[in-house]
C-alpha cells in the first residue's frame, strides 16, 4: 500500500492499522489534536518520529527538536506532506501482512 492509498482509506479501515499509524491518519484528515494525543502515548523511537514531525507541523521548532533526537532521527527538513510520506510509507512496510487488503 502507498502513503496516498493509505490517506484515502475510510476512518474504519484506517482504524485497523497501529495507533502511530492511526495518528497520522488523523493528522492527514485535519485533525492534529487527535493524531497528537495518539502519539504522545507511544513511548517507542517510532513515537517520537511521529510526535516531532506532529511539533514541527504545529510550528514548535524546541519541541520537535527534542523529539528528533530521542527518535534517532535527523530533524525534519522536508516540506509536510513529503515528511508525512516518507513516515508513512515507512510504518507501512513493517504493518503486519493481514492488513495488506485494508484498501477501500
Amino acid at each position: 500500500m502507498t502513503s496516498d492509498e493509505f490517506r484515502n482509506l475510510s476512518r474504519q479501515k484506517a482504524s485497523a492499522y497501529s495507533l502511530l499509524l492511526q495518528a497520522l491518519w488523523q493528522d492527514a484528515h485535519g485533525d492534529w489534536q487527535s493524531a497528537h494525543e495518539l502519539a504522545q502515548e507511544i513511548e517507542t523511537p517510532d513515537g517520537a518520529w511521529v510526535h516531532a514531525y506532529l511539533h514541527r507541523k504545529e510550528g514548535d521548532e524546541f519541541n520537535a527538536i527534542y523529539w528528533y533526537r530521542r527518535a534517532g532521527r535527523p530533524v525534519g527538513k522536508a516540506d509536510f506532506g513529503e515528511e508525512w510520506g516518507s513516515i508513512v510509507t515507512e510504518l507501512l512496510q513493517r504493518q503486519p501482512a493481514t492488513l495488506s487488503g485494508a484498501i477501500g
